[in-house]
């Protein structure tokens, strides 16, 4: 997360070193990644040479997480006192969350847009591992983390910021991706189970991620912004707003394929436009308020840093939440915000990954995480 000053490239034995320093927050350029391709292939609309791309990006995204569990496991066995400080540090414990939604995203990419690639059975049974993986972790970081922040953590009254959604967000994109496997499952009490599962996931990640985009408005409205590169982890916010839109929709066709009787079926699918629409409007007022806080701190210098990361996925889920809302409604301006939104997300994850890569051969972004001390919220004086 931290950037150093130096741009000499280190030396190989150096870089070798540094690699022990990899902590969570990486995974995040998987979940970046990842959702480019989930989006593309979910996308209302005929783009030519779409399929293709979105194919080549889960490729990148799969072959990243399988690097970066090799990666951050070793980095557990052989730097066991660096690992514990990731999960101790008040900035960087709340980024455990991003391995469980990688692992779910790079699954959910496998079925929607590789099935041709791998074959269907195969990115099914993918998902299916995957998913279970990611489920479990993303269960276990939504219970532990806020554990460790309500006992141990140091938490200042202007601490709240988007990395606080990182551990709870996890079971919404399991009742989102999980709903993709409702017609791969036979009917009966087991795909029954799934379904009213993965609303309760759903639940589970909507009321706790409320909690806490009010405590970050709150933040906001009586302490400013921090003015450093945390500012676009306010981004993050977009991620439970745009996975929920997801969730409700994707549940709701997914009730529709036997899951349950045709009323409740219906009723679920009511529910996707309900929600989703509601919380659609307040996405979109986000990405204006997140938009003008993050151009506002370029202009003062912000440095680049793997919270950049907080620009793709979770535009990623507004993309998807709105090409949801799209397949419902079926309106035009949907696709067309789908389409603008998908644009954005594609000009950002191009600009993040070579910047990624860049500060990764320089060894900027190979750094131990930063203090543990707390990082202040300032506002502007008034003139």
């Amino acid at each position: 997360m931290a950037v150093a000053s130096s741009d000499e490239a280190p030396s190989l034995r150096t870089r070798v070193e540094v690699l022990g320093n990899i902590g969570p927050n990486w995974f995040a350029s998987v979940m970046g990644t990842g959702i480019v391709a989930v989006a593309g292939a979910t996308l209302p609309l005929h783009v030519p040479g779409l399929r293709g791309f979105t194919e080549v990006v889960w490729v990148i995204a799969a072959v990243l997480l399988g690097v970066l569990i090799v990666l951050v496991g070793g980095h557990w066995l052989r730097h066991p006192t660096v690992a514990r400080a990731h999960a101790r540090n008040p900035q960087m414990a709340h980024f455990y969350g991003a391995a469980p939604m990688a692992l779910m995203t790079v699954g959910a990419g496998g079925v929607l847009a590789c099935g041709d690639l791998i074959g269907q059975r195969v990115a099914v049974d993918l998902h299916w591992v995957l998913w279970t993986a990611g489920t479990l972790g993303g269960l276990f970081t939504a219970v532990s983390i806020p554990f460790l922040m309500f006992t141990q953590l140091r938490v200042e009254p202007d601490a709240a910021f988007g990395g606080w959604l990182m551990p709870v967000v996890p079971p919404m994109v399991s009742a989102a991706t999980g709903a993709l496997l409702l017609p791969h499952m036979p009917p009966g009490t087991g795909r029954e189970t799934m379904l009213y599962g993965c609303y309760a996931m759903f639940g589970l990640s909507l009321l706790a991620s409320l909690n806490i985009i009010a405590m970050i408005w709150s933040r906001l409205v009586l302490y400013g912004t921090s003015g450093t590169a945390r500012v676009p982890t306010l981004w993050i916010v977009l991620g439970p707003l745009g996975q929920s839109v997801t969730a409700a929709g994707l549940l709701g066709a997914g009730a529709a394929t036997g899951a349950v009787d045709q009323k409740l079926a219906e009723d679920m699918q009511a529910f996707a436009i309900v929600f989703g629409v509601p919380v659609w409007g307040f996405a979109v007022l986000w990405i204006a308020l997140a938009s003008s806080l993050t151009v506002r701190t370029l202009r003062r210098g912000m440095p680049f840093a793997l919270t950049w990361w907080s620009l793709t996925f979770p535009v990623g889920t507004f993309v998807t939440g709105t090409c949801q809302l799209a397949l419902h409604t079926h309106l035009p301006a949907f696709k067309v915000a789908a389409a603008i939104a998908y644009a954005g997300l594609l000009t950002t994850w191009v600009l993040v990954t070579i910047r990624t890569v860049r500060g990764s051969l320089r060894g900027n972004l190979l750094k131990l995480p930063p203090s543990t001390a707390p990082i202040k919220a300032s506002k502007d004086p008034v003139s």
